[in-house]
């Protein structure tokens, strides 16, 4: 891939025919990572129920027809935050492009456009390269919600200016 692939890469917001490959891409990552655990199948295997019938989004990166990466963000119904950004996922071949940062800046325009003030995720500090994004972006670390996943060592959220 060339240096200027972001360039002509779309980011679409969920369809069906995009389900399969949300899937595939984070049960990629997170199998090399870590283990596949409920929550997470639950949500692969049900996106549309889980995230977009709940009034969140998937969004897919595409080049040449084919999804390198995926993103979605869960509508949240606490105090805490409005949106957790979750199954951020991009096929090794295009790791380091720039994909999940492309991913991430859409997704965190849709959430604002939709009166958004507050994004939470949950990760691994494992991941360097997904904290230093996230960090990027202008996550700051937190502490103190109870997360479903086993794998999860450090929660972050991002505070938009709207």
């Amino acid at each position: 891939m060339e240096s200027n692939t972001t360039t002509k890469v779309i980011v679409v917001p969920f369809s069906p025919s995009y389900q399969k490959a949300f899937k595939d891409l984070n049960t990629e990552w997170i199998s090399t990572y870590f283990e596949i655990e409920p929550s997470d199948l639950k949500t692969l295997n049900h996106p549309q129920e889980y995230i977009i019938d709940k009034g969140g989004e998937i969004f897919s990166a595409i080049l040449n027809n084919e999804i390198l990466g995926v993103c979605a963000l869960l509508k949240n119904n606490n105090d805490h935050f409005d949106f957790e950004l979750v199954k951020m996922a991009v096929s090794p071949k295009a790791q380091g492009k720039g994909i999940g940062l492309l991913l991430a800046e859409n997704a965190l325009k849709w959430a604002e456009k939709k009166g958004a003030s507050k994004i939470y995720l949950q990760s691994n500090t494992k991941l360097g390269a997904a904290i230093k994004l996230y960090e990027k972006l202008g996550f700051k670390e937190i502490k103190g919600i109870p997360s479903p996943y086993k794998r999860v060592d450090i929660q972050m959220m991002l505070t938009l200016n709207n």
